[in-house]
């Protein structure tokens, strides 16, 4: 676990203590605080968060089930390290499963859906503009969990969603630099089009096409050297 991991050692139990730890177990899984390959230490854990061992068990049981951690017996549970044609082959699925979400938004979204996905499009112009790529990182991810939620497809988002924190396991930032952050937003911006023109083959193939481009951005930042870890 990373120095100055900020744990947190309390939660307000407005939902059961297990789905708490849970969150805050992926949390420190996705922001880079634990690193791949690393085990869960399930006692110092426990420590940590002010919680006994078992809830951190079960949320450790939890995040196996999707694709985060691994059991290994009589060893413990560590988080998963991707390979790059796993990763690779997790781009393809979401660029699928991304291409159905957008057809349907496109067929049922209405003038405040239009609207918001314009809001996101505009922070993500300022983030480019104040040169703050974490900025743009996260509201980025909104953007696409945005898509993924109106679309009213629940089981297709849960794979979309789940397979996106799996991705983030590879920890490598694709996304560096202006010109890639503006490319990047002329993607989305030719997909909000094909949106708000309710026009579903054309949200598809954009939709199913941006993540498919990351994939080819994450293949030339491995091919220029890049080391930069997306946390």
């Amino acid at each position: 676990m990373s120095e100055g991991s900020q744990i947190r050692g309390s939660f307000e139990r407005r939902r059961p203590l297990v789905h708490e730890v849970r969150d805050e177990l992926e949390r420190i899984i996705l922001e880079g605080e634990v690193a791949a390959g690393e085990r869960l230490d399930e006692s110092t854990l426990a420590e940590l968060m002010g919680v006994s061992r078992g809830p951190v068990r079960e949320a450790a049981r939890s995040l196996e089930r999707d694709g985060l951690v691994t059991a290994v017996a009589n060893r413990g549970v560590f988080v998963r390290s991707l390979s790059l044609q796993e990763t690779l082959e997790l781009y393809d699925l979401r660029a699928m499963i991304a291409g159905y979400l957008c057809a349907e938004l496109a067929r049922t979204a209405d003038a405040a859906l239009h609207q918001t996905l314009q809001v996101y499009l505009h922070r993500m112009d300022e983030a480019i503009a104040e040169q703050d790529e974490s900025a743009y990182f996260l509201t980025n991810l909104a953007f696409h969990d945005h898509i993924a939620a109106a679309a009213a497809k629940p089981r297709s988002c849960a794979l979309y969603t789940a397979l996106g924190k799996e991705v983030r396991l590879f920890r490598l930032r694709v996304l560096s630099g202006r010109a890639a952050l503006e490319l990047s937003n002329s993607e989305h911006r030719r997909l909000v089009d094909a949106i708000t023109r309710g026009d579903a083959q054309a949200a598809r193939d954009e939709g199913a096409q941006h993540h498919l481009n990351g994939k080819q951005r994450l293949l030339a930042s491995l091919e220029a050297g890049a080391e930069d870890p997306a946390g």
